[in-house]
């Protein structure tokens, strides 16, 4: 073990503390021999001898800061072209003042390695990028896709209740005239199961196979318009009219559209 690390419990150390005074508390020795282990370190380490390294740096440091002398060839030759210290390069002395500063390397990685790395580095960061900008426009389409999947379910209830109340006043009104089977099944609303002959279902089912299968927007058409053209009467007006001209003249159209 070197004097720099001399180890507290150690003869030497002990020998040290013998030397104090006799009648000083232990406590204090040992606190006074610190204080010279301290002091005997920080003296070692002044006068350690410096590296190269450390050399090196320190003399490329204080001659950074320097200004050039005369002494230098280079500088001397500006001087005879009519330089003067501390004026810009240049005919016109607008070019640079101070010398191109050093970039010195460190490390043990080739030439090209910096730019290699630093284009290595602008790709990645390219790559995320557009990693953040992928997941930002899937975010924003599934927003998208999930409000239009919502406003077309909610068109699609408001259309199904609309057909049903169409089928009840077509019922309602069938009946006032008269009327005791619908011009097709589905005018009037469904009759459950448990209300309907075997005769009556498997001819129901035989015409479910023979027509096309309408959707709710084209029943809703085909009933609007039989109510209207044979009751005169509008589901968005909720009114029934005398005949077809007062139903032209005081009803805004034939859609829900027209009445708002």
């Amino acid at each position: 073990m070197s004097d720099e690390e001399d180890d507290y419990m150690s003869d030497a150390f002990l020998n040290q503390i013998q030397d104090v005074k006799p009648g000083v508390t232990m406590v204090r020795r040992v606190k006074e021999a610190m204080k010279r282990e301290v002091k005997h370190k920080e003296i070692n380490i002044k006068n350690r001898q410096k590296t190269f390294k450390e050399q090196e740096k320190e003399s490329r440091e204080t001659a950074l800061q320097s200004s050039i002398s005369n002494d230098n060839k280079g500088f001397a030759l500006l001087q005879k072209m009519g330089y003067k210290a501390g004026q810009g390069l240049g005919k016109e002395g607008a070019g640079r003042v101070d010398p191109i500063p050093l970039n010195i390397k460190t490390d043990r990685g080739g030439i090209g390695m910096e730019e290699a790395k630093k284009r290595k580095a602008e790709e990645e960061l390219e790559r995320y990028r557009k990693k953040i900008q992928a997941e930002k426009q899937n975010e924003t389409k599934s927003l998208q896709d999930f409000r239009s999947r919502v406003q077309t379910e909610r068109e699609e209830r408001k259309m199904e209740g609309d057909l049903r109340r169409s089928q009840r006043a077509c019922e309602q009104l069938d009946s006032q005239k008269d009327i005791t089977v619908p011009r097709e099944e589905w005018y009037w609303p469904k009759v459950e199961d448990d209300e309907q002959t075997d005769d009556l279902k498997e001819e129901e089912e035989e015409e479910e196979d023979e027509s096309v299968e309408l959707t709710s927007f084209d029943k809703l058409q085909i009933l609007t318009s039989y109510l209207r053209g044979i009751h005169f009467y509008c589901i968005w007006c909720g009114t029934t009219y005398n005949d077809e001209e007062d139903l032209s003249t005081n009803c805004p159209g034939n859609t829900e559209a027209d009445h708002e």
